[in-house]
């Protein structure tokens, strides 16, 4: 009976529907791991196809295409270690989370997810059927039990592989980043391996996949919760993992352990990524943005920088006769510290026309919140036109308080095609700037240090769409929103929570108001990388059209 089992572990970034490029990376993994003597190659959750791949597998031609690939795998990794890889299992009129075992030209063996997720960003019970509880698979000599992401995070499916005989778990994963997630899932994992008494070893993938990021980070935890390795997270790695067996079975042999980054450089890496893969994967390789000398915009144009270079990053400002000094100073010197391309395009000519054009319409009427939203829906209008001009994708700058209460104006500075703070509330803006100023690592291509001066930190907030204007004239203080915001979307509470916390059952109830009012702008906003468990998309969907309103 062998002594020694080795495992190539695949955290790579698959692309959704890209089954060549998938079948590529795959076929690349498997090389390492037959060049350095592994017994299995392992890939993780639905990897053929890329996850979260939403209602795309349940399209019959394309179950069939997936098919065609994986059995073109198979018979290419023939001569070697066999290869696990997830993909979605076809059985009549079934269709299953699958991982599937590939050894000697064919598929040796299949477990198919038992506990499917119905949750936040998953879909999974009205896209899968549940498989069965079944045993583990044989490579070679040794028995190995594979719960399928979710079925690690209950007892069930861990349990029965124990009683049926697996000597160690494999568990490989579509999991995405939500803050402090990486700890949540280690504390699981540890009961997992309390409960079985089997080492475990956790496979996850990296990159973004529209507003969802998958953070990597794969551990293996021996017998009493020992973490005996650890990858880094949000990186590309292809590394083997040795096993050996002794008395009391198999264990992982220690490696040394990857550092994992804080929650703030968590958080920022997420949103440079998940531009950068939402880029590449779409086929766009520049952007654009307003650049209006305010934080918003200069953390997003830092984030692009990051992501894609300077070269790849142009930054408007379009001034009105509102724009102040200062803002024209600041958005400047942003667009300097970061080296990118820099244009000034006022926008008074353009607002006079359309002026002159309402005029005879708008007589009688008193000027307002529709003139101050026409210089918003004009630089729209610009930056869409350089959008198309230059093949550039506009990115919008909107931070999630703005975007929870719609104070932004739809079609005006909501226009574009992405958002990378589109869940980082406004007072988590504020240090992720000093974050960034403080900081520079390797994975970003902007340069290193203060990127936003501290006069854009300080001074207070304001679209200037009118002389003198200041968010707070509209909003509570972004310190009181975002609590209030906390409570009333992150958590999903109540009115009464939100009195119990210490605030102001008026302002609490203007504030549930807006977010409700605004869900129709919301429906229709660019989509953005996921930092919470309460994003606006799929974690959170209410109705457009809603009058129920808290009645405490």
């Amino acid at each position: 009976m062998a002594d020694r089992f080795r495992i190539t572990l695949g955290q790579l970034n698959p692309t959704v529907g890209d089954l060549a490029g998938n079948a590529a990376l795959a076929r690349e993994a498997w090389q390492a791991g037959k060049e350095a003597g592994a017994d299995l190659v392992a890939l993780p959750e639905m990897f053929i196809t890329g996850y979260n791949a939403q209602d795309l597998v349940m399209k019959r031609a394309f179950q069939l295409d997936v098919m065609t690939h994986i059995e073109a795998l198979a018979a290419d990794c023939a001569d070697g270690p066999a290869l696990a890889i997830g993909a979605p299992w076809a059985e009549g009129t079934a269709l299953y989370n699958a991982y599937l075992i590939l050894k000697g030209g064919k598929i040796a063996s299949r477990s198919l997810k038992y506990n499917l997720p119905n949750e936040t960003v998953f879909d999974e019970v009205r896209i899968f059927d549940a498989g069965p509880l079944g045993g583990p698979y044989s490579v070679g000599n040794t028995r190995i039990g594979s719960p399928i992401c979710e079925d690690a995070w209950h007892p069930d499916v861990a349990e029965t592989l124990e009683e049926t005989g697996a000597e160690f778990l494999l568990v490989p994963n579509g999991s995405p980043y939500y803050r402090n997630k990486m700890e949540t899932r280690m504390n699981v994992m540890v009961a997992r391996v309390i409960e079985t008494g089997l080492p475990l070893i956790y496979l996850n993938m990296i990159g973004g996949q529209d507003d969802q990021v998958f953070d990597g980070a794969s551990f293996a935890l021996n017998p009493g919760g020992q973490l005996a390795m650890q990858l880094p997270a949000f990186e590309r790695q292809i590394t083997h993992v040795d096993l050996e067996r002794g008395p009391e079975g198999w264990r992982v042999v220690q490696q040394d352990l990857a550092h994992l980054p804080d929650a703030w450089e968590q958080d920022y890496r997420v949103m440079v990524l998940g531009l950068r893969d939402y880029m590449h994967k779409t086929g766009f390789k520049k952007v654009l943005l307003g650049l209006s000398g305010g934080i918003d915009s200069a953390i997003v144009a830092t984030i692009a920088v990051d992501a894609l270079g300077a070269d790849n990053v142009r930054c408007v400002m379009l001034p009105s006769e509102y724009t102040s000094q200062d803002s024209l100073d600041d958005a400047e010197a942003v667009a300097k510290a970061l080296g990118c391309r820099y244009d000034y395009v006022p926008i008074s000519e353009g607002r006079g026309a359309i002026t002159n054009t309402l005029a005879p319409l708008f007589e009688g009427h008193e000027p307002g919140l529709t003139e101050e939203n026409i210089q918003s829906r004009l630089r729209g209008l610009l930056l869409m036109a350089m959008s198309n001009k230059f093949g550039e994708m506009l990115l919008t700058t909107g931070n999630k308080s703005e975007v929870a209460v719609g104070y932004a104006t739809i079609y005006g500075d909501m226009s574009g095609g992405y958002n990378p703070i589109k869940d980082m509330y406004k007072t988590r803006v504020f240090e992720t700037c000093r974050w960034r100023n403080a900081n520079h690592r390797d994975w970003m291509m902007g340069p290193k240090g203060e990127m936003i001066p501290d006069r854009i930190i300080t001074k207070p907030p304001t679209a200037e769409l009118r002389e003198d204007q200041k968010d707070s004239d509209s909003l509570p203080d972004y310190p009181v929103l975002d609590a209030i915001l906390d409570i009333l979307v992150d958590q999903n509470g109540s009115i009464e929570d939100c009195v119990a916390a210490g605030f102001e059952r008026d302002i609490a109830k203007k504030v549930e108001h807006l977010i409700y009012i605004s869900e129709y702008k919301r429906f229709q906003s660019a989509p953005g990388p996921r930092l919470t468990k309460g994003a606006f998309w799929l974690d959170r969907r209410y109705p457009i059209v809603n009058r129920w309103r808290d009645p405490s």
